[in-house]
């Protein structure tokens, strides 16, 4: 891949996390009440009082806000939109795939030949039905080449994870990989770009977009553990 479709690449990343990911996250974290927790009363005063050294109620707060924002929300978001993503990359890399079950098609910048690919987010984001989904879509594409007589190769039909490491996959990926290719992380991004260095090199794009939304960030994260702080007054006792 040529030096310019790379930067677009980046580009292109960069402009979805800061247009989608990081909105979607405030959004998610605006609307935070004490509703939205499942509070467990035996270990709520613990998590505060290890967080914080107390159990007050802005520590109570931060207990429940900080998992939530820091983790559930956000990984939530970007699997989500994923898909905008996945567009902006075939737009690139290769071409969005009219074929159930492919998300993008791109030649191999490390064997030269076409990849036919379904793109996951990260190594632990399929469940055993996915697996059987994705042996199935790949499956029927085996045998619509062979009638075809199309020079379709196993090794053609890979999963794509976006990010992580390939000691980090789950079984279900590792169930699908005894079959088909799973790359995963820096692998897939290679075989993508041709760049090894260039997994590293998206993953700091993506980090260099945080320098922008770091005072909103904060001041949202401020006043959403000062107004659940207000609500555990009322409804836990510090």
């Amino acid at each position: 891949m040529e030096e310019n479709q790379k930067k677009v690449i980046i580009e292109k990343g960069k402009e979805y996390f800061r247009s989608i990911i990081i909105p979607a996250h405030l959004k998610n974290v605006e609307k935070l009440q004490l509703k939205s927790f499942k509070v467990n009363p035996f270990l709520v005063n613990y998590l505060a009082s290890f967080l914080c050294g107390d159990t007050s109620s802005l520590s109570l707060a931060k207990a429940l806000i900080y998992p939530r924002i820091l983790g559930t929300s956000i990984n939530t978001s970007f699997g989500q939109n994923l898909q905008v993503f996945i567009s902006s990359l075939a737009e690139v890399a290769g071409k969005a795939s009219g074929i159930d079950g492919i998300d993008i098609e791109f030649t191999d910048a490390i064997d030269g030949r076409t990849k036919y690919c379904q793109c996951k987010a990260g190594p632990q984001t399929i469940n055993a039905d996915d697996v059987a989904t994705i042996m199935g879509h790949f499956g029927h594409l085996q045998s619509k080449a062979r009638l075809d007589r199309l020079p379709l190769q196993i090794n053609d039909l890979i999963v794509g994870v976006l990010y992580g490491e390939p000691s980090e996959l789950s079984g279900n990926y590792k169930n699908i990989d005894k079959t088909y290719p799973v790359y995963c992380g820096k692998e897939f991004w290679t075989h993508v770009t041709g760049d090894e260095n260039f997994y590293f090199e998206l993953l700091k794009a993506f980090s260099d977009c945080v320098d922008n939304n770091e005072i909103q960030g904060v001041t949202t994260l401020q006043m959403m553990v000062d107004g659940l702080a207000e609500e555990m007054k009322l409804a836990v006792p510090a």
